[in-house]
């Protein structure tokens, strides 16, 4: 793939703030979830927003549709949780989001669990997609469950020329999925069945690779522990540059999200001023 292509910066999607209707639910694999949402807002949606994040704001036990897009408007603001958009198919108004599946052990995995047709959430987004530069020479994608839903919409993205490489970290076999991804990317499916057990076995592996020549790109995101060391392998090790690099923590093993997001704002700063350092 060419190298001397000047990057496209995508453009910013429209964001909307609304109160959409679960029309579908399925499970993906034993331990994903797939809620379909519907609503006229999502007729606004480009269709490769697919990866792009959303907030997900739950109704409390018993709240219709109106209690809720009141509170959503006036406050106090509703149990949100951050999620990938997984498809988007604006000409029928619908988005699916995949949720991993750990029982009541989260207000949006519990929810997910007992959604069906009918059923109304809030929605709140969409971000940017997290792989929309399609001019690097090789790409690097990893993920376990969480991130899942940005890595497989990130591959499906790609040119069909890709080349690169992706590892994915599941809970059982059961959980492999079908992903539409470039011929040329080489993917591996390890197994960690305690997702409150800190994995090596990705950030090993990738240490691990001979990296070929060229233009790197990647997605990688997961547990923030994890992901720490990945980001500072990639970016300290490897010497990719900062632009060239999404890791993200999206959870860490002990933490809801409201709590995980100040201390990964915290030990973001730091560890970029190590990196700079």
């Amino acid at each position: 793939m060419p190298n001397d292509m000047t990057p496209q910066k995508a453009a910013a999607p429209k964001r909307t703030s609304c109160i959409l209707e679960v029309s579908a639910v399925r499970r993906v694999t034993p331990n994903m979830i797939r809620v379909t949402l519907k609503g006229p807002e999502m007729a606004l949606l480009d269709a490769d927003v697919a990866g792009g994040h959303c907030k997900i704001m739950l109704p409390a036990e018993g709240q219709d549709a109106a209690a809720l897009a009141r509170q959503m408007a006036e406050g106090p603001k509703p149990t949100t949780r951050t999620y990938t958009i997984r498809h988007a198919r604006p000409e029928r108004c619908e988005i699916d989001v995949d949720f991993v599946a750990h029982g009541d052990n989260g207000p949006a995995s519990a929810w997910a669990a007992r959604a069906k047709p009918g059923d109304t959430v809030g929605f709140a987004g969409p971000g940017a997609p997290k792989l929309t530069d399609h001019t690097a020479d090789y790409y690097l994608i990893a993920a376990d469950m969480s991130a899942l839903p940005v890595a497989a919409a990130g591959l499906e993205s790609l040119p069909k020329d890709a080349r690169g490489i992706a590892i994915f970290e599941v809970l059982s076999a059961a959980d492999r999925q079908q992903i539409d991804a470039p011929a040329g990317i080489e993917q591996h499916w390890l197994i960690h069945d305690d997702p409150e057990v800190e994995s090596a076995q990705t950030t090993e592996m990738i240490a691990g690779l001979t990296l070929p020549e060229g233009r790197i790109k990647t997605l990688v995101a997961g547990e923030t522990g994890v992901i720490r060391k990945l980001r500072l392998h990639l970016r300290g090790d490897r010497a990719l540059p900062r632009g060239d690099v999404y890791a993200s923590g999206y959870w860490r093993i002990g933490l809801a999200e409201d709590e995980h997001q100040k201390v990964k704002n915290v030990e973001a700063a730091a560890a970029e001023a190590k990196l700079a350092s």
